[in-house]
């Protein structure tokens, strides 16, 4: 009787992350919270280096942990976004000049003369390469938040998330999550349309492909918004509880209160000043939005199917992020040289060490989380057999064939 399969073949079993089935499918605000933590620590820095190494642990994640969702063919939309608003931002630098002086001159514009009233702003003029290398970091750093909720987009579910939303932002949070889905459908839309033009030798590029593709995605876009409205209505949207209305103020002023706290507290902890009262206005403001929300889940008439848990590899993922906005923080105040690297005297920037080894904890879920399921293997195709092959198959398959073959030759 055969033994136990050797330790070496049981070991990779054990350490791979499962597959992303219904029960142990990742919370969607885990992922939320991984891409608001990348996004919160490429906030903190101007770096080239380290926004360039956030933009590639989005991507690995992406690319390791991404499902054949609509919503998942969004994140190549938000990567050109960033590089169009890069480009915008140079473009602008180049042609309005730059308020970082510079003694490095590329190239002298001609330039426009202005009134008095517009002084302060220029068109033409000296482009200095400080000026440039200053508005490369600066759109680089708006790129890379783009491309960090676009991982997020691309990851989480926005159903799932809805699911998982309190009920008293339920209204809202279909609003938000419509609206959110509405891209990355439209995107795959473009994408179906401009594939069926090649499949019929009709060009898919210019102007021209461009008009004759967006008539059909404003009419697929416009039926999916009915048949949402229908769907909605026919499950009662909208309908709620009576409640007293001194608790439906005082929900609505926790709330708002709430909301308010938890804005001014993450300014203060992204800002370069008022750190110091980010933290406890932002704990204020949490405690007071949760009891808000606490109160307006009262009006809420809807039940919960089969709601997402929040597991122990969600902790993981959403802490990977939040660490690595805390170590980036952190980095703020004992190395902010390193993190935003001058433009004036134009040097090359360094790659600080210990902030480069903090966003790679970002790589965290491209380790622990579910494996997304992939699609079912084709059937294999049966072999076509050749001539030579059919022949030796009916000789093993008919001995008498031989026999006769022989006989044939003896009698010759």
């Amino acid at each position: 009787m055969a033994g136990p399969p050797p330790a070496r073949m049981r070991a990779p079993g054990r350490l791979r992350a499962p597959l992303a089935a219904r029960g142990r499918a990742l919370h969607a605000g885990a992922w939320w919270l991984w891409a608001l933590g990348l996004a919160t620590a490429a906030s903190r820095t101007t770096n080239p280096l380290l926004l360039g190494l956030l933009i590639g642990v989005a991507g690995y994640v992406v690319a390791a942990r991404r499902t054949d969702a609509p919503w998942a063919r969004s994140y190549g939309a938000f990567v050109k976004l960033g590089l169009v608003v890069l480009a915008i931002r140079l473009v602008f630098a180049f042609l309005l000049g730059s308020p970082v002086p510079g003694t490095h001159t590329l190239v002298t514009l001609p330039e426009v003369p202005l009134p008095d009233w517009a002084r302060g702003v220029r068109i033409g003029g000296r482009v200095t390469a400080e000026g440039m290398v200053f508005a490369l970091y600066d759109g680089l750093k708006l790129a890379t938040l783009l491309i960090c909720v676009g991982a997020a987009n691309a990851l989480a579910s926005p159903a799932r998330l809805l699911k998982s939303l309190p009920g008293a932002l339920y209204e809202a949070g279909v609003a938000v999550v419509v609206a959110m889905t509405f891209a990355p459908n439209l995107v795959a839309d473009v994408q179906r349309l401009r594939a069926a033009r090649r499949l019929r030798g009709r060009p898919d590029r210019g102007l021209k492909a461009l008009l004759q593709v967006g008539l059909p995605v404003l009419e697929g876009a416009l039926e999916r918004s009915v048949a949402l409205a229908a769907a909605m209505d026919a499950r009662g949207y909208g309908r709620t509880a009576q409640v007293p209305r001194a608790v439906r103020h005082t929900t609505t002023v926790l709330t708002l209160g709430g909301l308010l706290g938890v804005c001014a507290g993450t300014y203060g902890l992204l800002a370069a000043q008022g750190a110091g009262y980010g933290l406890p206005v932002l704990a204020a403001g949490l405690a007071a939005a949760l009891a808000g929300l606490w109160l307006g889940g009262r009006r809420s008439v809807r039940s919960r199917y089969r709601p997402d848990r929040w597991g122990p590899r969600a902790w993981l993922v959403a802490g990977s992020g939040i660490a690595v906005a805390a170590l980036m923080i952190w980095a703020g105040d004992y190395a902010p040289a390193a993190l935003h690297p001058p433009a004036v005297p134009l040097t090359a920037p360094d790659l600080p060490l210990w902030p480069a080894l903090s966003v790679l904890l970002g790589l965290v879920p491209a380790v622990v989380a579910p494996v997304p399921a992939s699609a079912p293997a084709p059937p294999a195709r049966r072999r076509t057999e050749g001539p030579e092959r059919r022949t030796r198959y009916a000789g093993e398959n008919a001995p008498h064939t031989k026999d006769a073959q022989h006989t044939k030759e003896t009698t010759t």
